[in-house]
């Protein structure tokens, strides 16, 4: 086996107000402020047009930003051409030369910046290795599965040796399965390699389970920055514990140092500050099903989903709103019997208080 590939010092990257319009007024990107560490995996996550793409390609040159500064390893990149820029770029579709063979286009870029052929040839088999696509330097993209065209953009863009390394939704044209395989193969790889890669994905589960830090964007913004338990268990906005997984909300007001639901009931919170409206965001695996009575909120049970692992009850309330209860698998083939009337109670820690902007 060829020796592990070596890479460039992973660099810090830090965009500071950048903003970039389209026309007709469009703000893909609106005055974002950020600082991805040296050698952090950091996925950008959102819905379609929320502005992670863009942001990513004014990172890798491809788009000018407007206004602010793109500074990677401490060199104001804003205005450097994307060829200057000395980053590892990976496409969800692949990008591959389909007339080349996987060897030359891992070497593509090595070939662009006038490496001597014996060195070439060495860093395309460590590329490769790396990747473990080992024997297949002859073949063609067509003559490769998915995966392992995944795999070949990946080597190409490893082989240059980049101290930050870009994917735009690099695992979405993969079925759940080869995804994810793949994700714990990238998160190894940038381990090994010790980059710092940014990540752009719409894949709430795939941004949680790969990354150091996430940066969830809407609308041109970063709505809340931080680990993956962070943005899951104390999501800061309403959009932020929609968009990630699964939340129930309870609309009210904090009043007190507690959370006064809209029906005047008074539910479980730790200590709040401050008055005025909000709402309880609760997620359905802190909340727990208990004895008629007993619960924190009454209801009846309309609807059990069978997930494996765990069973997704739907308990409607007097009122007719419905919450949403995750429980582990019994393991005994029975579930819950819909109609069946029972409480529902959380831990008060568990309640994220979410306030009205």
């Amino acid at each position: 086996m060829p020796p592990p590939l070596p890479t460039a010092s992973p660099a810090s990257i830090t965009l500071e107000r950048v903003t970039k319009r389209f026309p007709g007024g469009v703000v893909a990107v609106d005055k974002i402020d950020l600082i991805v560490e040296p050698g952090e995996f950091f996925s950008l996550l959102g819905p379609s047009g929320c502005g992670k793409t863009t942001t990513l390609r004014m990172i890798a040159g491809f788009e000018a930003a407007d206004e602010g500064r793109v500074v990677v390893g401490g060199r104001d990149l804003t205005h450097v051409p994307v060829h200057h820029r000395d980053m590892g770029m990976v496409f969800q579709s692949y990008a591959l030369f389909p007339h080349r063979t996987v060897a030359e286009n891992v070497a593509f870029g090595l070939r662009m910046r006038g490496v001597a052929r014996p060195e070439m040839a060495a860093r395309v088999a460590s590329a490769l290795a790396q990747v473990k696509l080992e024997g297949y330097e002859a073949r063609r993209p067509a003559e490769l599965s998915g995966g392992q065209q995944q795999r070949v953009a990946l080597a190409r863009a490893i082989v240059i040796r980049p101290p930050v390394l870009l994917c735009d939704e690099p695992l979405g044209a993969l079925d759940r399965k080869l995804r994810q395989a793949m994700q714990v193969e990238l998160k190894e790889l940038q381990r090994a390699l010790g980059v710092t890669l940014v990540f752009v994905t719409h894949d709430q589960e795939e941004a949680l389970a790969m990354s150091d830090r996430i940066g969830v964007m809407n609308s041109g913004r970063l709505e809340q920055v931080g680990a993956p338990a962070d943005i899951y268990d104390r999501p800061r906005t309403r959009f932020v514990a929609e968009f990630i997984g699964e939340i129930n909300l309870i609309e009210g007001r904090v009043h007190d140092g507690g959370f006064i639901a809209a029906d005047g009931r008074v539910l479980p919170v730790s200590s709040e500050k401050g008055e005025g409206a909000a709402a309880l965001a609760l997620r359905p695996e802190k909340l727990r099903i208990v004895s008629s009575g007993a619960g924190v909120i009454d209801g009846v049970l309309s609807d059990a989903s069978f997930l494996g692992d765990q069973v997704l009850y739907t308990v409607t309330l007097a009122d007719g709103r419905r919450l949403l209860v995750k429980e582990r698998n019994p393991g005994t083939g029975a579930l819950r019997q819909n109609g069946s009337t029972l409480g529902v109670r959380w831990e008060p820690r568990d309640a994220v208080i979410l306030r009205n902007a």
